[in-house]
C-alpha cells in the first residue's frame, strides 16, 4: 500500500518533493524539538493520484484515520467531540511556496454541539462562537466555492448593527446570530447544509486542497514562477491552537531579517485576540513585534530565541508564523522567506560576514532576475510632488500608472499598453491576475506580511500597504482620500514608492537606481551618490557578489551591439566583447537607397558604383565600433535579412504604379522597380533568400563587407589600436556554403593585407541556426574557426514556426494547455532546441576539440538558458547590453551549481 500520510515526527526538511514545503519544515521543526502542534501531512503522491483518477485514493482514508487517532491519543481529545473537542486546521503546501493558492481552513471539528463544549472547556463562550463563525466562513469560501463577499457583507452588517468597528468587539449573541446567518449563506449559495460531521469537514477540505492545484490562479502563478504543473500539493492537518482566546492570546508572522530591505533586527506583524489568517488577510492593521515585547515579554523573548535558532539551522532568512495561546507560544510554520531583490543581496552578504555561508553559497541566494529588478529606475529627488498619503513600504521600487480597481481592468488596460496600479482595500488570492498585470499594488489595509505584500515581493512588484487614509470603493470605482477633496478614478494617474511608502497624485519623474549607477560608473561613484547606509550596503553587496561571479564563472559574457553607443553601454556593464554585430542595421535609413541601387544594377559598372558608394559608409561604421571595442573580440555577422526588405512594400508600390498608369503619369523607373520587387518577393522570407544564400548569390556583397572590415582594421592598426574582428557567416546549412564564403573572404583579407603591409589573420566562423547545421557540425567545423548558435532562428527552424507569426496567435492557448511552460523564445527549450545545440557542440568538437563556441540569440541573457549553455560547454554567451550584468551573475551561479560543467 502506498504511504500517503506522514506524522510531523516522521519527516524532515529534505522531503519537500513528497511533503511539500510546509510539511517538510513542520517535520523539521518537530525533529528539532520546537513547539509545533501535533499533526500530519498528506503527501503530494496522494494529490497526484487524485488528479489522475478524479477521486481520493481509497487507502488515504484509512491512513488519515490512523494518523488522526494517534494525534487524538497524544492529546487525549477527539476530533469534534462534544465535551472537549480536538480541532484541526487544513492547509495546502506545495514543494515551492505559492502564496494564497489555497486558503487555510481553521477550526475543523466545530459543529452545533462541539461549539458549546469548546466554550465550556475554554471558559470563553465568545471565543468558541467566534471560532465557529470563522470555520463556516472559511469552509464556505474555500471548500464550497461560495463568494467570500457574502460572508464579509454579513459580518460588516452585524458590526454596523451593533455599533462596533472591529470583529473582536462582537459579543456572544451577535456571533451566534452570525453563525446562523453564515449557515444560511452556505445553504443558499452552495445548495447544501453546512456539514456537522467533523470527519466530513476534514475529508471535504482535503479534497478541496487537491482541487486547488488546478485553479486558474494556481496556473497563472506557476506559469509566472516557472513551477512545473505536475508536482501536486501536499495537505497539512495540524492541531488547532488559538490566538483568539482573549488579550493574552494572538497571532503573528515574523521574519528573521527585514524581507523588504534586508536590514537585521526585529521584523514582523502581530494581532491580539486573532487567528492566523487575520494577519495575512490584511483585514486589520497590525501591531509590531515591539508591541508584542511590551504586551508579552516572555513570549517575545522565547520567539526571538527561536528565530535565531531557525536562521542558524537554515542558514537563511526565515519566515515564521506563530500563535500565542494564553501566554503559550506555538510555531505553525517556517520557511526560507521570500524577499525583495535588495534584501536578497544584502542578506546574502550579511550571512557571509556572519560566517554562516560561503561566497559560493551567497551566489546561490541571489538571481539574475533580482539583479534585473535592482536596475529599474527610481523616483528622482526634488521637484513638487502632491503627496496623498504615507503608508507601509512593502516591496520597493517606483511605479507610476493609472488606478485599476480589479483584475479585468488591470489586464485589459495593460494589454492596451497602459501602465496601471492595482488599488484594492486588501488583496486576496483571486486578485493574482491583476497583480501580475499591474506595475504596482496599493492597498488600504494590511501590513508588511499581508497577502499583497508577500505576493508582490515574490514577483518583484512595487507595493505599498496599509494606506488607511484611502477609502476604496471597488463597486463605485472610486478612491477617497481622508482630509483631501480628492477622488481617484480609473482616469487618475498615481505614483507609489515602495521604499518610503509614499503615494503621490500624478506622475513623478524617475532616475537611475543606485545599482545602475554602480554598473555604469563604478563602486566609488555609486557610494558617493548613495543617500543612506542601506543603499551603501546594497551597492557594496552587489559589487562583492558580481566580483565573485566574475571570478568563478567559466562562460565569458559578450553583448549584442550594432552601434558604438550600444557597445559602450555594454562595456560599462562589464561585457568582454561583442558577440553579435548585425551589419544589416548599418544599411537602414538614408543608406537604403544605395542597397536598392545595388539590387537594380543592370551592368557591372552600375553594380561596382553601388558597392563603391556603400564601402566607405560601412568602413566608417566598423572603424568606430573597433575603436570602441579596442582589444576585445567583436563578432561581425555579415548581412542576413532577405534582400527584399530593403525594397519598397509590394502592395504599396503596386497600387502606386496602377494609379500612375491610369493617370498617364507612370515613371518607367517605378515600373522597373516593381518588377524587381515582385521577383524578390517571398512567401516565407525567414526561410528564403537570406544569410549565406544571399551572400553567395549577390555578387560583390561578401567582398564589400569583408573589405570594409579589413580596411577599418588596418586604419585602427596604423594608429596603434588592437582590432579583433571575427567574421561570421549566417544561416549556414552546408559545409560547402561556408567553404565558398571563406575562400572569398580570405581572398579579400589577403589583398588588403598585401596592400597595407599589415597582418590580417581574422577568425572566420559561422552561425548554427539550422538543425542541419547542428547535425552536420562535424563537417562544418572543418571550415569554421568558431560557432555561434543563433538560438532565435534555431528555435524557429526546430519548432517549424515563425516567431512573428505565432506569438500573437496560438501561444496563449499553448501556455494555457501546458504545451509551453514558458515561451521557447524567452527560455531555451532544452528538450528540443537544447538537444540540437548539444548535438552541434558535441559534433563540432569531435572535429576540433578546442573550437570556440558561443550563443548570440536572446537566450544568451536568460538565466535558465545560461545555466544550460554552461552545462553543454559553450565558451561565451552574448546578450543585449542591458542584460550583461544579469548574464555575468548567472554565469557565476551556473559555475557554482555545476562545477564540472
Amino acid at each position: 500500500m502506498p504511504k500517503y500520510v506522514y506524522r510531523f515526527s516522521e519527516g524532515d526538511k529534505d522531503q519537500k518533493d513528497l511533503l511539500g514545503g510546509k510539511g517538510a519544515n513542520l517535520a523539521e521543526m518537530t525533529r528539532l524539538g520546537l513547539p509545533v502542534p501535533p499533526g500530519f501531512t498528506i503527501t503530494t503522491d496522494a494529490c497526484r493520484a487524485y488528479l489522475a483518477d478524479g477521486a481520493v485514493p481509497e487507502e488515504l482514508s484509512v491512513q488519515v484515520t490512523t494518523a488522526l487517532r494517534e494525534v487524538e491519543s497524544e492529546l487525549g481529545r477527539e476530533l469534534g467531540a462534544a465535551a472537549d473537542p480536538l480541532l484541526v486546521s487544513v492547509r495546502s503546501g506545495a514543494k515551492f511556496s505559492m502564496p494564497g493558492m489555497m486558503e487555510t481552513v481553521l477550526n475543523i471539528g466545530l459543529n452545533d454541539a462541539s461549539v458549546v463544549g469548546l466554550g465550556t472547556v475554554s471558559g470563553n463562550e465568545r471565543f468558541a462562537w467566534d471560532s465557529y463563525r470563522r470555520l463556516i466562513q472559511m469552509f464556505g469560501k474555500t471548500v464550497l466555492d461560495v463568494d467570500g463577499e457574502h460572508f464579509s457583507a454579513a459580518l460588516e452588517a452585524k458590526k454596523a448593527d451593533r455599533g462596533v468597528s472591529l470583529d473582536y468587539e462582537l459579543d456572544v449573541t451577535a456571533l451566534s446570530e452570525l453563525v446562523e446567518e453564515f449557515k444560511a449563506i452556505v445553504r443558499e449559495h452552495a445548495g447544501i447544509e453546512f456539514p456537522q460531521d467533523p470527519r466530513d469537514q476534514l475529508d471535504m477540505a482535503t479534497e478541496a486542497v487537491f482541487r486547488s492545484w488546478n485553479t486558474e490562479r494556481a496556473h497563472i502563478y506557476r506559469r509566472r514562477e516557472k513551477i512545473p504543473h505536475d508536482l501536486g500539493t501536499a495537505v497539512n492537518v495540524c492541531t488547532m491552537v488559538f490566538g483568539n482566546m482573549g488579550e493574552t492570546s494572538g497571532t503573528g508572522v515574523c521574519f528573521t531579517r527585514d524581507p523588504s530591505t534586508g536590514r537585521s533586527g526585529v521584523y514582523g506583524d502581530y494581532l491580539v485576540n486573532a487567528q492566523g489568517e487575520d494577519v495575512v488577510a490584511g483585514i486589520r492593521n497590525t501591531l509590531s513585534l515591539a508591541d508584542l515585547e511590551r504586551l508579552d515579554p516572555t513570549s517575545y523573548e522565547e520567539l526571538r530565541g527561536l528565530m535565531r535558532r531557525l536562521e542558524t539551522h537554515y542558514h537563511d532568512l526565515c519566515d515564521i508564523e506563530f500563535t500565542i495561546e494564553r501566554g503559550k507560544l506555538w510555531l505553525l510554520q517556517t520557511r526560507v522567506g521570500k524577499r525583495t531583490a535588495a534584501a536578497a543581496f544584502r542578506v546574502a552578504m550579511q550571512l557571509v560576514d556572519e560566517k554562516l555561508i560561503t561566497m559560493d553559497e551567497a551566489l546561490t541566494r541571489v538571481t539574475g532576475e533580482q539583479l534585473n529588478q535592482l536596475m529599474f529606475p527610481q523616483f528622482t529627488d526634488g521637484g513638487e510632488r502632491d503627496l496623498l498619503t504615507r503608508a507601509l513600504p512593502a516591496s520597493p521600487g517606483a511605479a507610476v500608472g493609472y488606478v485599476a480597481f480589479d483584475n479585468a481592468e488591470a489586464v485589459s488596460r495593460t494589454e492596451a499598453g497602459e501602465p496601471v496600479i492595482l488599488v484594492r482595500r486588501e488583496t486576496n488570492p483571486d486578485d493574482l491576475p491583476g497583480m501580475v498585470a499591474a506595475v504596482g499594488v496599493l492597498t488600504a489595509r494590511g501590513g508588511k506580511t499581508s497577502h499583497a505584500a508577500v505576493v508582490a515581493r515574490g514577483m518583484g512588484k512595487t507595493c505599498v500597504c496599509g494606506a488607511d487614509a484611502l477609502e476604496v470603493d471597488a463597486a463605485a470605482r472610486t478612491v477617497r482620500v481622508a482630509g483631501r477633496d480628492v477622488v481617484l478614478t480609473s482616469e487618475t494617474m498615481i505614483a507609489i514608492d515602495g521604499q518610503s511608502g509614499e503615494v503621490f497624485l500624478g506622475e513623478v519623474p524617475v532616475a537611475d537606481s543606485p545599482v545602475t549607477t554602480y554598473l555604469r560608473q563604478g563602486l566609488e561613484e555609486a557610494l558617493k551618490q548613495a543617500e543612506d547606509e542601506d543603499t551603501r550596503e546594497l551597492v557594496t553587496s552587489v559589487d562583492r557578489l558580481m566580483r565573485h561571479a566574475d571570478a568563478v564563472r567559466r562562460l565569458a559574457v559578450r553583448a549584442n551591439a550594432d552601434t558604438p553607443e550600444d557597445a559602450l553601454h555594454a562595456l560599462h556593464r562589464g561585457a568582454q566583447g561583442v558577440g553579435l554585430c548585425r551589419t544589416e542595421h548599418m544599411f537602414l535609413g538614408e543608406r537604403k537607397q544605395f542597397v536598392q541601387n545595388l539590387i537594380l544594377a543592370q551592368s557591372e559598372n552600375e553594380r561596382e558604383a553601388a558597392l563603391s558608394a556603400l564601402l566607405p559608409l560601412q568602413k566608417g561604421d566598423f572603424v568606430q565600433m573597433l575603436e570602441t571595442m579596442d582589444g576585445k573580440p567583436m563578432t561581425i555577422r555579415l548581412i542576413d535579412p532577405p534582400l527584399h526588405e530593403f525594397l519598397p512594400d509590394l502592395t504599396e508600390l503596386s497600387v502606386k504604379v496602377a494609379v500612375d498608369r491610369e493617370r498617364g503619369t507612370l515613371d518607367p523607373a517605378d515600373e522597373e522597380l516593381l518588377a524587381v520587387v515582385r521577383r524578390q518577393h517571398e512567401a516565407n522570407p525567414m526561410l528564403g533568400l537570406r544569410g549565406a544564400r544571399l551572400l553567395l548569390t549577390q555578387p560583390g556583397l561578401i567582398e564589400l563587407q569583408v573589405r570594409a572590415i579589413a580596411e577599418a582594421a588596418v586604419e585602427r592598426l596604423k594608429v596603434g589600436g588592437s582590432p579583433q574582428p571575427e567574421i561570421m557567416i549566417p544561416l549556414i546549412g552546408s559545409v560547402r556554403e561556408l567553404q565558398i564564403a571563406r575562400e572569398r573572404a580570405e581572398a579579400v583579407l589577403a589583398e588588403v593585407a598585401a596592400d597595407s603591409g599589415q597582418v590580417l589573420d581574422f577568425p572566420i566562423g559561422c552561425m548554427i541556426e539550422l538543425p542541419r547545421a547542428a547535425v552536420s557540425a562535424d563537417t562544418i567545423a572543418e571550415e569554421a574557426d568558431f560557432f555561434s548558435f543563433g538560438t532565435n532562428d534555431l528555435t524557429q527552424t526546430t519548432w517549424g514556426f515563425s516567431r512573428d507569426d505565432v506569438e500573437g496567435t496560438f501561444f496563449k492557448e499553448y501556455m494555457d494547455e501546458g504545451v509551453f511552460g514558458v515561451s521557447p523564445f524567452e527560455t531555451l527549450d532544452e528538450r528540443g532546441v537544447g538537444r540540437v545545440v548539444e548535438l552541434g557542440v558535441e559534433r563540432g568538437r569531435q572535429t576540433k576539440p578546442e573550437l570556440k563556441m558561443g550563443v548570440c540569440g536572446e537566450h544568451g541573457g536568460d538565466p535558465e538558458s545560461i545555466e544550460f549553455f554552461h552545462r553543454v560547454g559553450l565558451n561565451y554567451v552574448s546578450c543585449s547590453p542591458f542584460r550583461v550584468p544579469v548574464a555575468r551573475l548567472e554565469a557565476g551561479r551556473a559555475a557554482v551549481f555545476h562545477p564540472k560543467g
